[in-house]
């Protein structure tokens, strides 16, 4: 969405000049003379002829990824995604004046799923996988987190993602110090990652694992599209020590922290939800296949489905269970039941250090 509750925030990506005007094709610099074009529901805001070490595989893949990761519908927020959200909206505290930034928002499904709850919601990613529904209700632009493309003190909040672990440590604090930046004195973040440390119930945890790579090698379904999707994760900040000293560099004062000790929802991701998706998933030819007396899908050279039947597989399952998915109906309550079982990793072991968690924080007025 190209709304002019946006233009006030802007400053030039390339020289940070304020000093813009705005025409039917798009923002304009007059101090660099670059202009920045509106394109089909977001502005193209990247700093021009920047040369960076680290470019995201989101944005060299851009065009491969965008056919597998089927991204142009968004569900409704449930089981990982859910907690996410609902712990997202449970520390920010959310105000119908606040202006938020989701710094790295990817599809924007966060910034969609809490527009309503603010006065301006922007979503700012180099690449350009945004949802339809994001196009429509949420700012968006095109812009690199290592120069954004808005003035200091713009944000009452913002909000990361799954994005720290992508990065390598100097994207980490140019990305810190940059949100630090264009957050107003007292505003605050939440970032959500992981680092490498273990769980202290992790041989718990691993006991779902390993049910499902027994699944895995019996055919079942895979995890090529996940692992697709996590390919590029770097971990660059390894141990909690590592993280509290990133956010200290970028000025930014830890309020809160929260764990996810993944006990309940290591079982329904890797276990629960797999064999929902390779019921709901299966082709008319794989269940043929099954008619036949022949294993479902063909193997691949590790004990799993080849990945791009996997991929199709998952995809698949995920649209049916998408047209289902009305407030009220069976399909919705038993997806949320499931959130909420996930949820209590939080509750029950959000006190107990471990690699995935939720920090807010705040910059000093």
């Amino acid at each position: 969405m190209i709304t002019r509750d946006l233009f006030p925030l802007l400053q030039c990506p390339t020289c940070h000049s304020r000093d813009l005007y705005v025409t039917d094709a798009g923002v304009h610099c007059t101090r660099c003379a670059n202009r920045y074009p509106f394109r089909d529901g977001y502005i193209d805001l990247m700093p021009r002829d920047a040369a960076y070490d680290y470019v995201s595989k989101y944005v060299t893949d851009e065009a491969e990824l965008a056919e597998e990761l089927d991204y142009r519908e968004l569900a409704p927020p449930l089981l990982a995604a859910g907690v996410r959200d609902r712990t997202l909206r449970r520390l920010m505290r959310f105000g119908p004046g606040d202006v938020v930034l989701d710094n790295g928002c990817g599809t924007a499904k966060h910034a969609v799923w809490n527009a309503h709850r603010v006065r301006l919601m922007v979503g700012s990613d180099p690449a350009t996988l945004f949802a339809d529904q994001a196009l429509a209700e949420v700012a968006l632009a095109k812009a690199d987190s290592r120069s954004l493309p808005f003035a200091e003190g713009s944000f009452d909040k913002a909000f990361a993602i799954d994005i720290l672990e992508h990065f390598p440590l100097e994207v980490i604090d140019a990305y810190l110090a940059e949100t630090a930046r264009v957050l107003r004195p007292g505003g605050r973040m939440l970032a959500f990652s992981n680092t490498r440390e273990m769980s202290p119930i992790q041989p718990v945890i691993n006991l779902s694992r390993r049910l499902g790579r027994l699944f895995v090698r019996a055919g079942l379904y895979d995890f090529s599209r996940e692992a697709r999707r996590k390919s590029d994760h770097l971990k660059a900040l390894e141990t909690w020590e590592d993280v509290l000293a990133a956010f200290e560099r970028a000025g930014l004062r830890p309020v809160r922290v929260i764990f996810w000790n993944s006990l309940f929802t290591t079982f329904v991701e890797h276990v629960l939800m797999k064999l929902g998706e390779a019921a709901l998933g299966r082709g008319s030819s794989e269940r043929q296949k099954d008619q036949d007396g022949e294993a479902g899908g063909a193997p691949g050279t590790n004990g799993t489905l080849a990945s791009p039947a996997g991929i199709a597989r998952e995809i698949r399952a995920r649209r049916r269970v998408r047209a289902t998915l009305r407030p009220g109906s069976p399909v919705y309550l038993a997806l949320q039941a499931i959130t909420l079982l996930m949820e209590l990793d939080l509750w029950l072991f959000g006190w107990m250090r471990c690699g995935s968690y939720f920090i807010l924080v705040e910059k000093p007025r």
